[in-house]
């Protein structure tokens, strides 16, 4: 009997749907036969819907102004979510995919040296170890399966605990740690290595309140960086540009390219451009994030005597500039100010003035909040209306931050803690560890104030890498965080001038959450965000899942 991996509706789908090459190529039955086929199998796993981390949309850093809800945010995620289902699908299809390679491989053992064998046996197992590692963050306990079924054993699966999957999935890391190369030849640079099977058991154990695990996860991707395989960008900014995807700070990027037709076209690009650029002005930073920013003295805004509302991107972390277009400065070839009596706007790309449609008195879709992204983008942008910047999953700083963060709740504070902490903080002000007075650095020992300070770097360091989320789901605030509205800037005939554009300090209290309640009409609601605390901590087991095979339950409150 041909037997087949089945890796979504777990039952009724027919065999011919469900093989993993198309009628028109080779079947699973000749396929893996040699070196060659043996990669293909694993380069059709390096696609980014593999790999992407979360939607910063599901977090209180990003809002768009056409998306006046989503269903993380919205609070009406259920079991029939396409977005639950696609993440689903995914994360089973490179599953299939990797046990029906793991399964075959050894076809090609009489043509293919034994060292690459072993290579991609350790990628594979590396690709399914992160896919039931995206799995269990975000569904708890899932169906458990490392090799091929046939459909009636599919038909009747049931959900594995998860402690037990992660346990699988920690030994598949160590596996692919021992058994891929620190680094590789150029034309190999962005393959799967040791650093990133370390790196994922650290986020992975981190996620999972594992912190020993974390802890020496990361701290071997540390002595790694002491070896120079990584190392942390000298600019922050320019991290993110197309000049920064070679860095040694990137542990796992996907490749993107134009020439390669893998890109985001002009709809996408205008959402980030500014009108008087030609863009849309959709996508925006919300408030909560801009007051996320600590000032360069170390301290939250509602802390610091250097910070002013009026003029809230003076004395702030770098970070702040390099990731939202500060007011009254040059962006994309145009000034961008969204006072609401500017109407007319320096344009140093065509040297006059022009029609200032970022301001809401000019344009009435002006960014809602006030502000733009400027992580990230460039001139090319505005230039090209093409986005093919390399998607980034994995930095080192995130690995500095994870070992700081897993040595701050075993409450194992040394000068490890520090350094690495300082680390970050330092290359945000373009200057080296040891220059101490040249950026805030951390000297508190005490556990409680540094799990609040790594919780703020970690927020600050990630802002559109998509860790948001997750964060706000391990650290149980996501009731608090994704409760509270979304904030703009009020309508321009309602503007009081004398308060442009913040009416007041933002109180942040201890979990880096912003209150705005106490502005009253001077901040206006854009989006009432909802989370429900009874069961969103969790996604739905797809409802299509279910359909097919009862016998995988559902989880509590859906």
């Amino acid at each position: 009997m041909r037997k087949i991996f089945i890796f979504m509706t777990l039952g009724l789908m027919s065999c011919n749907k469900l093989d993993l090459n198309p009628l028109t190529g080779p079947s699973t039955g000749t396929f893996y036969a040699n070196q060659a086929e043996l990669e293909l199998a694993v380069n059709d796993l390096y696609r980014s819907v593999f790999w992407e981390n979360d939607n910063e949309l599901f977090s209180d850093n990003d809002w768009h102004r056409a998306q006046l809800t989503n269903a993380v945010i919205g609070g009406t995620m259920n079991a029939d979510n396409t977005t639950v289902q696609t993440y689903w699908l995914n994360c089973y299809k490179a599953i299939a995919r990797a046990c029906s390679f793991l399964e075959n491989k050894d076809r090609a053992a009489g043509n293919t040296p034994a060292a690459v064998l072993t290579r991609l046996e350790a990628e594979m197992r590396l690709i399914r170890a992160y896919q039931y590692a995206r799995l269990i963050t975000h569904f708890g306990d899932v169906p458990f399966i490392t090799k091929t079924l046939s459909l009636e054993e599919a038909g009747s699966i049931t959900k594995t605990d998860r402690t037990k999957i992660a346990d699988f999935i920690f030994s598949e890391l160590d596996f692919a740690a021992a058994n891929l190369p620190a680094n590789y030849l150029n034309s190999d640079i962005k393959r799967l290595t040791k650093g990133v099977a370390l790196s994922v058991k650290a986020r992975t154990a981190l996620y999972l309140g594992k912190y020993d695990l974390a802890r020496d996860a990361a701290q071997g991707v540390m002595t790694l960086a002491k070896a120079g395989i990584y190392a942390l960008n000298s600019s922050f900014r320019d991290l993110f540009l197309k000049s920064g995807e070679t860095s040694k700070e990137l542990i796992l990027s996907i490749p993107r390219d134009q020439a390669q037709k893998v890109f985001n076209g002009s709809e996408y690009v205008k959402d980030f451009l500014s009108r008087t650029t030609g863009g849309y002005g959709a996508d925006l930073p919300t408030r909560d994030v801009v007051d996320a920013f600590e000032c360069t003295d170390g301290l939250p805004i509602d802390e610091s005597p250097h910070y002013n509302p009026l003029d809230p991107f003076k004395n702030r972390d770098p970070r702040l500039g390099a990731t939202v277009v500060e007011f009254n400065s040059y962006w994309l070839g145009n000034n961008y100010n969204p006072h609401p009596d500017s109407l007319q706007v320096w344009s140093n790309k065509l040297g006059r003035k022009v029609t200032n449609n970022d301001s809401r008195a000019v344009a009435q879709f002006a960014s809602y909040t006030g502000f733009l992204w400027k992580k990230g983008i460039d001139q090319t942008w505005a230039d090209r209306l093409v986005e093919d910047q390399d998607i980034y999953i994995i930095r080192y700083s995130e690995m500095l931050l994870t070992y700081a963060e897993a040595k701050i709740e075993r409450n194992e504070i040394d000068a490890t803690v520090l350094d690495a902490l300082n680390q970050v903080r330092a290359r945000a002000y373009g200057v080296s560890v040891s220059q101490t007075t040249s950026y805030p650095a951390v000297t508190s020992m005490e556990q409680a104030e540094l799990r609040k300070i790594v919780r703020r770097e970690r927020r600050v360091e990630f802002v559109r890498e998509g860790l948001r989320y997750m964060d706000l789901i391990r650290w149980k605030i996501a009731e608090k965080a994704l409760s509270r509205p979304v904030i703009g800037l009020p309508d321009p005939i309602a503007q009081n001038r004398s308060k442009w554009p913040f009416p007041g300090v933002t109180p942040i209290d201890d979990d880096g959450i912003a209150d705005y309640s106490i502005f009253g009409t001077d901040i206006k609601i854009l989006n009432e965000r909802k989370f429900d605390k009874t069961k969103q901590y969790l996604w739905p087991i797809p409802a299509i899942e279910r359909r097919q095979n009862p016998n995988i339950e559902q989880n509590p409150n859906y």
